[in-house]
């Protein structure tokens, strides 16, 4: 979905969410019972669960994702919750590449008419995404053990021959065979064949 309509109602709450994510361990699967464990008690606090879901953070199921333990790295942790958001709210960066609170009155509009939503249901959107805002590295830089440098060429040992080599090429001939064939006369005329003998020792034989 290019804009989520997930919201929570206590947007003051998510700095805390994600930082008991980021230093906590990860569980089997995400539950109501595991926020109230970590002290979010409120029956409202369990919209946490389905704005996780939206960043890609938790599988349907509940199950956390590799995007849920990347950002458990706090080398990362901005990073991955950067590339989350830009996902979860891409129709938003198509109105301003670096929304801020001072756009609130066009993110709203955005929301409301997108999912056809009320005043009241559009603040709560708005407000939940401008909570996660300080929170991510929208910068779309990452960190260096993420970074892919360029594939150095393959060098190629191309080594000229000597002069000595080149030199002797020089000073090498073809040489060619011939194969001969005569059909000598029949004939008793000695002189026949002399004069036969005589033309190949002229013009063959001392070439």
């Amino acid at each position: 979905m290019p804009l989520t309509d997930a919201y929570v109602q206590g947007p003051g709450k998510i700095p805390e969410l994600f930082a008991k994510i980021r230093d906590g361990q990860a569980p089997d699967r995400f539950t109501h019972q595991l926020l109230k464990d970590w002290g979010f008690t409120s029956t409202n606090d369990r919209l946490f669960v389905p704005l996780l879901k939206a960043l890609g953070f938790l599988a349907p199921d509940g199950k956390p994702t590799s995007q849920y333990h990347a950002y458990r790295d706090q080398s990362r942790s901005k990073v991955v919750l950067g590339e989350a958001v830009r996902e979860a709210y891409q129709d938003i960066f198509l109105i301003k590449a670096n929304p801020t609170k001072e756009d609130r009155e066009a993110i709203q509009g955005k929301f409301k008419s997108y999912h056809n939503a009320s005043d009241r249901v559009a603040q709560l959107m708005t407000n939940t995404f401008l909570a996660l805002l300080p929170l991510a590295d929208l910068t779309g830089k990452t960190s260096a053990a993420r970074e892919t440098k360029e594939p150095e060429p393959a060098k190629t040992d191309i080594t000229p021959p000597s002069r000595e080599a080149r030199e002797g090429r020089r000073g090498l001939s073809p040489r060619l065979h011939y194969n001969i064939q005569i059909h000598l006369p029949a004939t008793k005329d000695v002189e026949v064949y002399n004069a036969i003998f005589k033309a190949l020792k002229e013009h063959l034989i001392e070439i």
